[in-house]
């Protein structure tokens, strides 16, 4: 919902993001402010003790206890709600100002439709959440930009020829989600095909149902190609000695002239790059083995997601 809104309204001309980054928000949240704006709404005396328990609670660092005069437990079931609360100020002063924005939690863009209008935005608001709210704006990475310059939860944004804003991945999302698969295809671990196909599965379905609302056939389709390299390079190198690799080759329907392969002394990767190998190891075949794609994945909910 949040990245829908944010292209709405970048598409309505308000092209230019102030792009505001709280400094350890959860570390920093100051109790006394915090209970104030609570004191406003809740008159229950006996609540607003057991809050206040709550945030002066402290926590364990090792085997040492330590007290937290600032902040709010990270973990708690609370903490998400008061920061809520806390951030709710914030809101109500953009609305107040008529400023168009859109905030997940402790991430905030505003949108505006000049550099100078963001220049302007950027420093009174920065202004307001210090010294109102006695929040730290992280200077380094807050910052005012084109959309293509952003990152927010995760996705960044694209235009396509028509001059109309549409979201993708962002490239660390991206780089981070590949780092994860090459982790999980690594050949040198012992593990069971069935269960580093499942670990694929959970990773895969979980990354693509967080950005189904994106425009990644591409990305992901290039991906895919990778993964489906890395997954024969396993079940190669599972197979193990070549009398049982030219066996299985066999069963999969190499004739016997292909399947000497299994007697060469290349590279895992130049092997499994040859025709034989992906002959036998077809995309199908790997797909009925239980390899959950990108793409496949994508298909399903991405469909869903626009219909």
């Amino acid at each position: 919902m949040a990245i829908v809104k944010s292209l709405e309204l970048l598409n309505d001309g308000y092209d230019w993001i102030v792009d505001i980054d709280l400094e350890r928000f959860f570390d920093t949240v100051n109790h006394d402010r915090l209970m104030n704006i609570l004191h406003r709404t809740i008159e229950d005396g006996d609540v607003l003790s057991l809050i206040r328990k709550f945030l002066v609670s402290g926590v364990m660092v090792g085997e040492t206890y330590e007290e937290t005069t600032v902040g709010t437990p990270q973990g708690g079931n609370l903490s998400p709600l008061l920061s809520n609360v806390m951030l709710n100020e914030l809101d109500k002063e953009l609305e107040a100002r008529g400023l168009n924005f859109v905030r997940y939690a402790d991430d905030c863009n505003i949108f505006v439709r000049s550099e100078k209008a963001a220049e302007r935005v950027m420093r009174s608001i920065t202004d307001f959440i210090e010294r109102k709210l006695g929040l730290k704006v992280n200077a380094t990475k807050s910052q005012i930009g084109r959309p293509n310059q952003i990152k927010f939860l995760g996705f960044g944004y694209a235009e396509d020829d028509g001059g109309k804003y549409y979201a993708v991945p962002h490239s660390k999302s991206v780089d981070k989600l590949k780092r994860k698969l090459k982790a999980l295809t690594i050949r040198k671990w012992g593990i069971s095909l069935d269960e580093r196909l499942k670990k694929l599965k959970e990773l895969i379905t979980g990354w693509v149902n967080y950005f189904r609302i994106a425009e990644m056939g591409r990305t992901l389709s290039s991906i895919d190609g990778r993964l489906r390299m890395r997954i024969r390079v396993v079940i190669w190198k599972q197979w193990k000695v070549p009398k049982k690799r030219y066996k299985s080759l066999r069963k999969l329907g190499a004739t016997p002239y292909s399947a000497r392969i299994a007697y060469s002394g290349k590279g895992y990767q130049v092997i499994c790059k040859s025709p034989t190998i992906h002959a036998a190891l077809t995309n199908k075949r790997l797909e009925q083995r239980g390899l959950v794609t990108l793409s496949s994945h994508y298909a399903k909910v991405h469909s869903i997601t626009t219909s």
